[in-house]
C-alpha cells in the first residue's frame, strides 16, 4: 500500500512539474500565441502595439509595455512596463516623467481583452479595462 501511494505521489509531482514547465500531459509544449499588433481600445484606454512594444493612453495617464506579447493556451498573459500619472495644467520642469514600474496582466481570446494594470512597487491596482482589437478607445485627458 505504501509503494502504491508513493507512486501516485511521485506521478502527481511529475504532472505538476510538467504544468509548471509549460508542457502538457501529452508531453508537448503548450503553444504560446502572439497578441495581435495594432490598436486595442475600450472605455478609458487605448493600447497601440507595434514593433515589439506598446504605448498605453489612459484618462490622465500614459504608459509603455515591453514585449514579447505572448499569451498562453488559456488566454492568460503578464507583461511589464511603466505607468506615468498625468494631471491638468502645465508640467513643472522638476517633475519626473519616468513613471513607475507596472504589471499588465489579464486574459484575451485574440479579439477581446481584459487588462488589469498594477503598480509593481506598491501593488496598487490602477484599473481593470475591457478592450477590443481594431477599435480606438475612448480616453478623456486631464485639462
Amino acid at each position: 500500500m505504501k509503494k502504491h501511494t508513493l507512486k501516485i505521489f511521485v506521478a502527481g509531482l511529475f504532472l505538476l512539474g510538467l504544468g509548471l514547465a509549460g508542457i502538457g500531459t501529452d508531453g508537448k509544449p503548450r503553444k504560446m500565441q502572439n497578441l495581435a499588433s495594432g490598436l486595442w481600445g475600450g472605455q478609458h484606454i487605448t493600447i497601440n502595439i507595434e514593433n515589439g512594444s506598446a504605448t498605453v493612453d489612459y484618462d490622465c495617464a500614459r504608459g509603455t509595455i515591453s514585449g514579447p506579447f505572448k499569451f498562453d493556451s488559456k488566454g492568460k498573459f503578464s507583461f511589464t512596463g511603466k505607468h506615468v500619472r498625468e494631471h491638468g495644467g502645465p508640467v513643472r520642469s522638476d517633475e519626473s516623467q519616468q513613471g513607475q514600474p507596472a504589471r499588465y496582466t489579464g486574459w484575451t481570446d485574440g479579439k477581446k481583452m481584459t487588462l488589469i494594470v498594477t503598480l509593481a512597487d506598491s501593488n496598487e491596482e490602477v484599473g481593470k479595462f475591457e478592450l477590443e482589437h481594431g477599435k480606438a478607445g475612448r480616453v478623456f485627458k486631464c485639462k
